[in-house]
């Protein structure tokens, strides 16, 4: 039998959003093929359907995803002893601080070939031109160590591109791998309404994220809040940082009993169905898998117009957009699909009928084979791999 490739998959947080479609992605691999350790910072329970599945996975403790120099120094240090002690044919990175220090760290220990997959960007048009300017700066150098890019949505891939982190040949947009069973039916939406804690006659408005600063969660309150209807049921399914703040909030603005803060479910697809609207309010996103998966449960969507959810959220065909940190839109917006149920099933059909292949696990899979072994046939011809620049 032909030896395996071995493949590292460096990622900050190992946990839905990025971890998610890391894991799916490999799991979609032959392991006749493939030997994949996940190196992270920490995680879920993923970790533990990672090993189930067979997979090796290391903790490096200092690979945090703040920005923290003295714990980033020590985890470009960690990463590069694990990778240079585990004979990798391929390094893939996930995300921002995993792809910076992964990359480095797969230099340094002198690993072949490296894979970034861009689940979105550390800039932003909210930040400051001098703090922007930066992060593309260090993402183009990051590029020349880089054989081959994964991007999570088109647009995420032409930001790459228009940006000259990377080369357009060696980019190839990938979707969130998730899988679509059966559309849910009446008995699948009255148990999810009974997971959810909903009240009978209530109209059910959720979100699935995690607590922090990107996802918005005080915007997602606030829309609420302003809806000014004691019929409406809210549900937050995740957890994180800003769990306190927002718990305040929610009750200065009136919405005890009303507004319930799930915490991290291991079920998410089984509650979707229960839901009446799906509202996202994120900052900034990649292509997410929770909004994905509201459209696989054939639920009408409310999102911000930011990164590469346009590409699936289609104005008035699969969905309803409004701007981030516009509340009052994002409130106007959910009134409208409560307001007219008939739209909304319609648009929640057409979100479902629009997923193609292209975001399933099988999919990501072969594309991930396709690309680990272009890079590795390309080992084998070019040993050295030069320093190339990119733009």
């Amino acid at each position: 039998m032909t030896e395996r490739i071995r493949v590292a998959q460096v990622i900050t947080r190992f946990m839905a959003g990025a971890g998610g479609v890391a894991l799916r992605g490999v799991l979609a691999l032959d392991p006749a093929r493939y030997d994949v350790h996940f190196i992270i910072g920490s995680g879920d329970r993923l970790i533990d359907e990672a090993q189930d599945a067979g997979f090796h996975v290391t903790t490096v403790a200092s690979l945090r995803p703040d920005i923290a120099p003295l714990h980033d120094l020590r985890a470009l240090r960690d990463l590069t002893a694990v990778l240079a002690t585990g004979s990798f044919d391929i390094v893939h990175t996930h995300s921002a601080k995993a792809g910076t220090l992964g990359r480095l760290a797969a230099r340094r220990a002198q690993v072949r070939r490296v894979v970034h997959t861009f689940h979105g960007f550390p800039f932003h048009e909210f930040q400051s031109t001098l703090r922007r300017s930066l992060y593309v700066g260090i993402e183009r150098r990051l590029g020349r160590l880089t054989d081959a890019f994964l991007a999570v949505g088109p647009q995420i891939a032409a930001e790459a591109i228009r940006r000259s982190i990377a080369a357009p040949e060696r980019v190839r947009t990938i979707g969130v791998a998730v899988p679509l069973g059966p559309p849910p039916g009446p008995a699948d939406r009255a148990e999810a309404r009974r997971l959810l804690g909903a009240p009978l006659g209530t109209t059910v408005v959720g979100t699935v994220g995690r607590l922090d600063y990107q996802k918005a969660p005080e915007h997602f309150v606030e829309a609420i809040a302003r809806l000014g209807r004691p019929e409406v049921f809210a549900v937050w399914i995740g957890d994180g940082p800003l769990r306190s703040r927002i718990e305040r909030l929610v009750a200065r603005r009136g919405l005890a009993g009303r507004f319930a803060l799930l915490g991290d479910r291991s079920d998410v697809a089984r509650l979707l169905p229960g839901l009446d609207v799906f509202a996202m309010a994120s900052r900034y996103e990649g292509l997410p898998c929770a909004i994905v998966e509201a459209m696989a449960a054939a639920r009408p969507v409310v999102a911000t117009a930011v990164n590469s959810v346009p590409s699936i959220v289609v104005p008035g065909i699969t969905g309803l957009l409004v701007p981030p940190a516009r509340v009052e839109l994002l409130s106007d917006a959910i009134a409208h699909l409560i307001d007219h149920p008939s739209q909304a099933a319609c648009l929640g059909a057409a979100g479902r009928a629009a997923l193609g292949r292209e975001m399933t696990p099988a999919a990501l899979g072969e594309l991930l084979d396709a690309t680990y072994r272009a890079l590795v046939a390309d080992t084998e011809a070019r040993p050295v791999r030069p320093l190339e620049r990119v733009g």
